[in-house]
């Protein structure tokens, strides 16, 4: 069976460029989310995410004819699944446990549309053994049709697993550059499945089995995990011993097999700081290192908040005349990574959010991505060049490329990326 029609479940921030790759090559996609604002959006032939190229290639799919986006998924030859895999709620000491629902929804939901012949992707991160447990969801909602964990390789329904591992900035040229790790259930679904992305892949597709490519993904985040605490454990370890980390890290890589990351003020996003608990809650024995790294990570937050007290401090014994709710504090980002919109599980979301919480003068954000706050949120946006000039404090959390610094401005800086020259 041809893939003619292919329908992404989730419209998001790898749903959707995934959508719009297939219909910028005359395939017709159907878009499916629950999101009303983003289907309508998407019909209108705009973007409700913020991802470079995205916007035209969108625009010329809707108007071409070859991506509609709908709330309710229909009848296709395909289905990628693209939806978010987040935490149970739990206490803080605990190990988070992954939230498998919205998958099991989009189960659900495909499940009356799906007919022989079909094939299903799931592109979520998801924990080792969720896709065997997803075609087990399917099987259950479709018991008419066969599934590869009951028939095998003459199974009706044909379904795999195939992360999506792109940059958040370049995700339109990493999905077509990018190598694919593709896990099918049986050797049929893979090569299925290395049909479908052939549309627009370039990179090379690599066949494994479904559990190794769900692992290959936690793998490469937990990894970048590791790397990073690393860095960032080296800088509380140069902030006490009154050493530049930024110069020590940047002398201990002239070493030839030394690569040692930037620290920062924690690590976000959907990816780096989710995919270790996956690991962690699977092998909790056995996860030691990536465990540590985790909870390096989550709490050098608490350590910058804890500096944003001490600096606060200073200023008011240095200036007597002034109460703490006369002081201005400036947060330059809040975004998890530089130069995009994303506020996923953002460390610098979190620690302007705790000031503003904790500090009685007015907190600025300073955040060139990001047109408005949520209700409810205690920090002010302002543009860059004003929180510059008003400010008291400023605390560098991102190092968006619209910010330019100098501690000219001002001595009570916070500089958690190293480069307020």
């Amino acid at each position: 069976m041809s893939f003619e029609t292919i329908s992404v479940i989730g419209l998001g921030y790898i749903g959707l460029p995934t959508a719009a790759m297939f219909a910028s090559r005359k395939k017709k996609v159907i878009g499916v989310d629950i999101n009303e604002h983003a289907v309508k959006t998407i019909n209108q032939g705009k973007i409700h995410i913020v991802e470079p190229e995205l916007d035209m290639i969108v625009h010329a799919a809707v108007k071409e004819g070859y991506l509609k986006a709908v709330s309710v998924p229909e009848k296709a030859d395909a289905f990628l699944i693209a939806v978010p895999t987040p935490f149970l709620s739990c206490n803080k000491n605990e190990v988070p446990q992954p939230d498998l629902s919205y998958i099991e929804s989009a189960c659900q939901a495909i499940a009356p549309v799906l007919r022989k012949g079909n094939l299903i992707i799931l592109e979520s991160t998801s924990p080792v053994g969720t896709t065997e447990k997803m075609a087990e969801w399917l099987a259950k909602g479709r018991p008419d049709l066969s599934f590869p964990h009951d028939s095998g390789e003459n199974a009706d329904i044909n379904v795999a697993h195939c992360p999506e591992r792109v940059l958040p900035g370049h995700v339109v040229r990493e999905l077509v550059e990018n190598d694919r790790v593709i896990g099918g259930l049986t050797q049929k679904c893979s090569e299925r499945s290395i049909e479908l992305y052939k549309t627009f892949v370039q990179g090379e597709c690599v066949v494994t089995n479904a559990r190794t490519a769900e692992m290959a993904k936690l793998t490469e985040n937990s990894s970048r995990d590791v790397q990073i605490a690393f860095a960032n454990e080296l800088s509380l370890i140069c902030d006490k011993l009154d050493i530049n980390v930024w110069e020590l890290i940047t002398l201990a890589n002239r070493h030839p097999r030394v690569n040692i990351l930037q620290p920062g003020p924690g690590v976000g996003g959907h990816c780096i700081a989710v995919d270790p608990w996956f690991i962690v809650s699977k092998t909790p024995e056995e996860a030691k290192i990536i465990h540590t790294a985790r909870k390096v990570n989550e709490n050098k937050p608490e350590w910058v908040i804890n500096k944003t007290k001490i600096m606060l401090s200073d200023y008011l014994q240095e200036n007597t005349h002034k109460t703490a709710s006369d002081v201005k504090i400036a947060c330059y980002g809040l975004a998890f990574k530089p130069d995009i919109d994303d506020l996923r599980e953002s460390p610098a979301l979190y620690i302007a959010n705790s000031i503003a919480s904790m500090h009685s003068g007015t907190v600025y954000a300073v955040e060139p991505n990001v047109k408005s706050m949520k209700d409810g949120s205690e920090l002010t946006l302002v543009p860059f060049e004003k929180a510059k000039e008003i400010a008291d404090i400023h605390i560098l959390l991102v190092d968006h490329r619209d910010f330019k610094l100098t501690k000219n401005n001002s001595k009570y800086i916070i500089d958690t990326k190293g480069v307020w020259k």
